[in-house]
């Protein structure tokens, strides 16, 4: 007795197709599984037999054999676990032979045959849909707590199961389950209305506010440096709130990074916000870059289209430094195993903060700095020269004044601040869409050639803050790519010197050294 069960697994955020293939002969009784499963995998033997059993289903007394295929990719977790009890009860004339010939099916058991929810099942229902033919149907069978995540990828008839008894009666033609479909209007309308944190309830710092707002207008990375308790962490926090709205195709990608990682919450199937991962400084260089035995996404990949915070830069280990240096300039991770490498996307907007040195008050006006040369200079050079030239704008945030701090100032909230910033967006998706790209911080040397022409003053300019300031190429194109943004948020079709000018002075740390 042969059967073969449709199934589907994950290498990184990227599906495909697995087959189980369920043989059952005489001899002793025996279940083995092949295929190259994990332990993970291999513990479905049991979960599995204690489920067919105690759902009121026979467990054949035989020799099973279930096999994964295709054997050469590893296969990890327990989804696989509701698709080998399917091959088993189909084996076994249990269901129909025909009903499962169009159908998917992923699911964690439980010993009493409860479809627990699994991770990762928005990425699977991408794959399958991006899979299915013209004119070809395909259910997917699930958990029903996964139903309405999977159900946002559209084009694929998903349907919710609570227990293997369920799924049995519904293949069985004795029980109807209607069709999961996912409206968009009650998850848009669930949304938290917790107010979130608002560029007008800063005070002051207007050098360091309008540095953020170029950073979020282009996407360009950040670097906050100033004295302790001047606002760095607080302007930070709030930068989320002046960043454009994500588009449906980016919440769906979105999510399914989080959905891969397990961090969905049950009660959002979809992230409608930008993503805001402000790891702590003890952060592993695993837990930022991603990694560890069975590869799951780290930092960086969870902040994909978000913002990725580093409070107290130079305290990060200096391997989890330099390793930003790839996903900064690649938009990716790519971990490699023995096994086989998986690739996580990781475009996200860097804002690091630091002090000026270990005591936080080196060229304070008021207090004194009790650090040595060779503290500050051991604390400057954990951030090294490539990695500091991926950071676009170099912001100071010096210490404030009284008057600054005076009641009833109200600094310009973050609705005005996004008006500014979303057009300057829409500027640059306009001009940049036959390119590929999304924002002047994505712009390659070609792009920078086609899309940042100088003229002969402009140029000038640049030409001798480049021989003054020692700056290397990529610091010279980060400074156009600043200066293309500047231009948008004025309105201004072509760059002048003014907005060199202004990008310049965000490059502190090449002026001072």
């Amino acid at each position: 007795m042969l059967s073969k069960i449709n199934t589907c697994a994950l290498l990184g955020v990227e599906g495909f197709h697995v087959f189980v293939e369920t043989d059952i002969a005489g001899g002793l009784p025996n279940f083995n599984l092949v295929g190259l499963a994990a332990p993970s995998v291999k513990e479905a033997r049991e979960r599995v037999r204690a489920a067919i059993k105690n759902s009121g289903f026979d467990f054949p007394a035989q020799r099973i054999t279930v096999n994964l295929a295709p054997a050469d990719l590893r296969k990890d977790g327990s989804a696989f676990d509701l698709a080998i009890a399917a091959g088993i009860l189909a084996a076994t004339d249990q269901i129909p032979s025909g009903s499962h010939s169009n159908k998917v099916f992923i699911g964690e058991l439980s010993l009493d045959g409860e479809v627990r929810e699994v991770p990762g099942v928005m990425a699977m229902a991408a794959f399958l849909k991006q899979q299915c033919g013209a004119g070809e149907s395909l259910q997917l069978i699930l958990p029903r707590g996964n139903a309405v995540e999977a159900a946002l990828s559209g084009s694929i008839a998903v349907i919710g199961v609570a227990s293997l008894k369920e799924m049995v009666a519904y293949l069985r033609g004795e029980l109807s389950l209607e069709e999961t479909r996912a409206d968009l209007a009650t998850i848009f309308s669930g949304e938290d209305e917790k107010a979130a944190p608002d560029f007008k309830e800063v005070k002051g710092q207007i050098a360091a506010k309008r540095g953020l707002e170029v950073a979020a207008a282009g996407g360009h990375n950040i670097l906050l440096t100033g004295p302790p308790g001047t606002g760095k962490t607080m302007l930070a926090r709030r930068i989320p709130s002046i960043l454009p709205s994500m588009t449906l195709d980016e919440q769906l990608e979105v999510t399914k990074i989080h959905s891969v990682a397990g961090l969905l919450p049950k009660d959002r199937p979809l992230i409608t916000r930008r993503p805001f991962r402000a790891p702590h400084h003890s952060a592993t260089i695993a837990g930022i870059l991603g990694g560890g035995r069975i590869p799951q996404p780290g930092e960086v990949s969870l902040a994909h289209l978000g913002v990725l915070f580093l409070d107290e830069f130079p305290e990060y280990s200096r391997e989890v430094l330099e390793g930003l240096r790839q996903p900064l300039e690649d938009g990716e991770v790519v971990i490699t195993r023995v096994e086989t490498a998986v690739r996580y996307p990781a475009r996200f907007m860097l804002v690091a903060s630091r002090n000026p040195c270990p005591c936080g008050y080196y060229g304070h006006p008021r207090r004194e700095c009790r650090c040595s040369e060779t503290q500050i200079r051991r604390y400057r050079i954990k951030s090294s020269g490539p990695l500091m030239d991926r950071i676009d704008l170099h912001v100071e945030v010096p210490s404030l004044e009284y008057r600054d701090l005076e009641v009833g100032k109200e600094g310009e909230s973050s609705a005005n601040i996004r008006k500014r910033v979303e057009r300057a967006r829409a500027l640059q998706r306009e001009r940049f869409k036959e390119a590929g790209i999304d924002c002047n911080a994505s712009m390659s040397h070609r792009h920078i050639q086609e899309f940042c022409p100088l003229d002969r003053e402009t140029r000038s300019l640049l030409r001798r803050a480049f021989d003054s300031l020692a700056l290397s190429m990529r610091a010279h194109d980060r400074i156009i790519k600043v200066a293309r943004t500047i231009a948008d948020l004025s309105g201004e079709k072509n760059i002048s010197a003014e907005h060199i000018a202004e990008a310049i002075q965000y490059r502190s740390l090449d002026r001072k050294f």
